[in-house]
Formats: structure tokens, sequence, C-alpha cells
């Protein structure tokens, strides 16, 4: 069996496994109930709808979520229609529940929309908006790794069989001139596909040496005695490089453009915030991981770690497209037809009615 098509069935599994609490939906865990957002009176319904059901992780890489949510930033843009939230911790999870409807948009990591994308034959979604830059670290025990060539030779964890850091990470070790197979981790530096969950209990034990992470995990890591040996930000021109997208249910778009828009409207004044008061996004941010997980995030693990990112309403087009032909060069993705897995018509209004500059589709876009 070949590399593409045992990564194939590898997604096909991953994307039928329940999350934890599953919600009515079957996908992600439901949003509660006594989200602060209200209705503002008088306000009408978007294209007579009675909801829009939005997606996204409990990380901080998808803050833009997290801080729109918690500020009441989407229900205020959509009206009477009211933003419903799930929860996912696995980007396989969120596409399945998008193609099947369960949700409308979503907040998501580059190898999953890539992926999405390409198993649909370009039929089930679309990138929309950007969201987030960064966040990712090579945090390392610095009793077992002092430099970059000592990782040759260790357990390195990445959180999934090719999703983005697992990519990420493949690309790296392949331009140190190490030899790794992509679908059992095993070579020169052996891969161990950990979740983010569990990962600072294995760094703990002792049975991986360092992790290829996404923050929060990352600064976790730190706060257990790690040491970050490497930025992936430094890695890219102007170190900036896609880490959190914005999808949308082909369908939906088509058929509700309105919301769509809307949603970004609320994005895009979220990323502004944000930008604009960084240390009460941050509270913000840490409030709704709470309320979603039922613990905050303890200071010496957020700081870090929301320093380490940046919020963009500009999707990076041009990495998504590097970091496609990085998991085409590991072996992990046949060479993907790409053109049209944009359509930014919607956000760069939106960007243009605020007087803000538009954003380019690296020529992947629809038109």
């Amino acid at each position: 069996m070949s590399a593409t098509t045992a990564w194939r069935r590898t997604l096909a599994a991953l994307a039928t496994l329940p999350l934890l609490a599953l919600a009515a939906c079957g996908y992600g865990s439901q949003a509660k109930n006594d989200d602060i957002a209200k209705v503002a009176t008088g306000a009408k319904k978007i294209d007579n709808l009675g909801s829009v059901r939005i997606g996204y992780f409990g990380n901080l890489t998808h803050a833009t979520a997290l801080v729109g949510r918690e500020q009441g930033l989407f229900q205020k843009e959509l009206g009477a229609t009211k933003a419903e939230y799930a929860l996912f911790n696995a980007g396989p999870s969120e596409i399945e529940a998008l193609n099947s409807g369960s949700i409308d948009i979503g907040w998501i990591g580059p190898s999953p929309a890539v992926n999405g994308y390409t198993k649909s034959g370009g039929k089930s979604l679309k990138i929309v908006g950007g969201s987030a830059s960064g966040g990712v670290k090579l945090v390392v025990n610095p009793q077992r790794i002092t430099s970059l060539k000592d990782v040759k030779g260790k357990k390195i964890a990445t959180p999934q069989l090719g999703n983005t850091q697992d990519v990420a990470f493949l690309n790296w070790a392949a331009e140190q001139g190490w030899k790794v197979d992509a679908q059992s981790g095993k070579g020169d530096v052996s891969v161990v596909r950990t979740d983010n969950k569990i990962t600072p209990d294995a760094y703990r034990a002792g049975s991986i040496d360092g992790a290829w992470v996404p923050e929060p995990t990352a600064s976790k890591l730190v706060a257990e005695g790690g040491k970050v040996l490497l930025d992936e930000a430094t890695l890219w021109p102007d170190k900036k490089f896609v880490i959190t997208n914005i999808i949308v249910r082909q369908g939906f778009l088509r058929k509700h453009p309105r919301a769509v828009e809307a949603v970004l409207r609320a994005s895009a004044a979220t990323n502004k915030w944000i930008n604009a008061h960084p240390d009460a996004a941050k509270a913000a941010a840490n409030r709704q991981l709470a309320a979603d997980s039922g613990k905050a995030l303890p200071a010496n693990v957020l700081d870090p770690a929301w320093s380490s990112i940046r919020f963009t309403d500009d999707p990076l087009a041009a990495t998504l497209n590097t970091e496609a032909a990085h998991a085409v060069k590991a072996g992990l993705l046949t060479k993907p037809d790409l053109k049209g897995i944009y359509d930014l018509t919607l956000l760069n209004k939106v960007l243009t009615a605020e007087g803000e500059g538009t954003v380019d589709d690296a020529g992947l876009g629809v038109g």
C-alpha cells in the first residue's frame, strides 16, 4: 500500500472518531445556553435563519473565535439569528461536521482544510478568511537536547499524523538531511503522534524528548521545565504563516452569503479589538477557555503563549500553498489542485467597508 493511500485511509478513520462529550449533532460539544451575548431589541434574522452554527477548537490559535464569542460580537452581527457553537479537538472531526451540515462555518488549521477540500474534489468547503499566524514551537527537554543537531535520534511528539504541525516537523527534519518514514514516524528522528491534551503528561513521564506543537501546549511544556529550541515563525518569510483559517460549507455560502458576511464582519471586528486591546483580549480568551473546558490557563502558560500568536484577517494564502507542498514532499498527500479553495470576496467587501486593505488569494481563488 502506498504512503498516500495509507494517509487517506488514516484520514478517513480519524474523521469518524467521536470526540469527548459528544453533542446532539454528533461531532462537537454544544454551546452552553448561558452565553453573555444577547439579541438586541428589534434585531431581525438574517435570511430568515434561526441560527448559524460555528465550530472552533479550544486553542489560543483559535482566539478570534474564543474572543468573538465571549464578547458577543458574532451575536451582535447576526442580529436575531442565533450564533450557536460547537467545540472540536481534531480537524478531521470538524471537517466531517461541516460536510454533514452539523456546522456551517468553522475555524480550522490549514492541513485539514486542504485535506477536506481535495478529498471532496473541491466541492465541500471554501476558505473565506484568515484568523491567526504563528504560535507553534519546538520545545525540548534541555537535559537531553541542547542544540538543533541533538534532535536527531530523539523522540519528538506532534499532535496527529499529517496534521499541520506534523507536516511542518517532517519537512524541517528532511531539511536537516534526516530520513523519517512519514507513516510510521520511524527514522533518524522518532515522531510520536500524541494528542495535545496528553503531551505534557508524556513529557513529564520522560516518554518523549520534546514536541513540535501549537499554543498553549508549547507553553505548558515550558512550564514543565522544557526549553523552546525553535519557533516555527523563524522559518517563514516575515515570520508569518497560516495557523488558523475560516472555512464555510459551500452550500451554505451559496444560500446565505449575508450570514457568512456577518460572521466575517464579526471576525474582522474581533481581530481589530484583539490587536488594539491585547491584555483585555487575552483575558477574554481565557475566560472562554474556562467556560468551555472548566479550567483557565495559568499566567505562566497564558502570557508566553499569547505573545507568540498574531491575529490577522489575511489568510496568508501563499503559505498554505507551501504547507501543502510540504505534505506532498513528505509523501502524505498527492499533489493537490487547490485552485478555487479560497473565496475572499465577502472578506474583502468587509475590509473595504472598514477602510482596510484587501487580502490576496495567491492565485487560488474563485476568480
